[in-house]
């Protein structure tokens, strides 16, 4: 059984249904059910599509959320091979909130750069729900700088509600870190994408997420704050976080409109944890066109980038 959103209850009802019948099915305790199983299925699958069809912001927020939406380090192990972890920004300390390295993409070497959320209560603590320190933006102008000197692309994930707005983390400077990696990703000479996998929250997703070319999952979400923070400042009011999600324009459909992203990658009926290995697919063979793209391109990638981020928000 899935864990379903509040708005998935007419699918869960179904699918209890379902599992019932099946139960009494195997135990001999009902006649033939296998036409009923089949109609609740359809009805199940029909009903799924119909509420994903038409999805407020907030529900996307939601299944972006959802706690068994594939991570960053599933995305790595699936994707990629020969992943050499580096750790460390050789000031501070090790930031688990930031996962990079080397590694191979369908034989290609590259560089990846991806926020971590963790998966159940042990590793969420340890990489602190993807919410990054100073230490970890600076890991990763650290990788940022090496594949520059190696001319290896970069390949970031970006998944967090923002970066960690806890005390230690300001005393280290972490809005002098979340700087430093967004001035690293427009100085790149070599070319850089990024893909939207769950949430793209405020500057700790930007500091990551500044590339050639910016994609989306169907249900991420990218704003420059959460919605219950935008609800909080704007009506003091946090649980007015529905409202902030409708009026940022936060989902992929609307962030390509106003061409901040470049393309958005589908996913699977009823969002990326109910088809983990074909939503990863996807992502992959965007990232593979990608690179492919950028390999026959001779051109500046650092003025493509300045150039593409401020044609954002302009009008002809």
């Amino acid at each position: 059984m899935y864990n379903y959103l509040d708005f998935e209850k007419p699918v869960q009802d179904l699918d209890g249904k379902i599992l019932e019948l099946k139960r009494l099915a195997d135990n001999g305790e009902a006649v033939d059910v296998g036409d009923e199983i089949a109609r609740l299925e359809k009805r199940s699958k029909d009903a799924l599509r119909d509420i994903y069809r038409a999805l407020t912001p907030w529900q996307k927020a939601q299944v972006a959320r959802h706690p068994d939406r594939p991570h960053c380090l599933d995305y790595v192990k699936t994707l990629f091979t020969d992943f050499t972890p580096l750790a460390g920004d050789r000031a501070f300390g090790e930031d688990y909130a930031i996962i990079g390295g080397f590694a191979r993409f369908r034989g290609q070497s590259v560089a990846v750069i991806g926020q971590e959320k963790g998966s159940d209560t042990q590793t969420r603590l340890k990489h602190n729900f993807g919410m990054a320190k100073p230490e970890g933006y600076r890991k990763a102008v650290r990788i940022m700088e090496l594949a520059d000197r190696f001319n290896v692309p970069v390949v970031t994930l970006v998944d967090t509600a923002g970066a960690y707005p806890g005390i230690g983390a300001e005393e280290r400077g972490q809005a002098e870190a979340i700087a430093r990696s967004t001035s690293a990703c427009l100085g790149l000479k070599v070319p850089s994408l990024s893909v939207i996998i769950g949430e793209g929250g405020s500057g700790g997703a930007i500091a990551i997420a500044t590339a050639n070319r910016v994609y989306m999952l169907e249900h991420a979400i990218y704003s420059v704050i959460s919605p219950e923070g935008a609800a909080s400042i704007l009506w003091h009011d946090s649980t007015r976080a529905r409202d902030a999600a409708t009026n940022m324009k936060i989902t992929a459909q609307d962030l390509l409109d106003l061409k901040v992203i470049d393309s958005i990658i589908p996913e699977p009926l009823g969002g990326a944890h109910r088809g983990r290995d074909a939503v990863m697919k996807s992502a992959g063979d965007q990232i593979d066109k990608t690179l492919a793209e950028f390999g026959a391109m001779n051109m500046d990638f650092r003025e493509h980038r300045r150039d593409k981020f401020l044609a954002v928000g302009r009008s002809l």
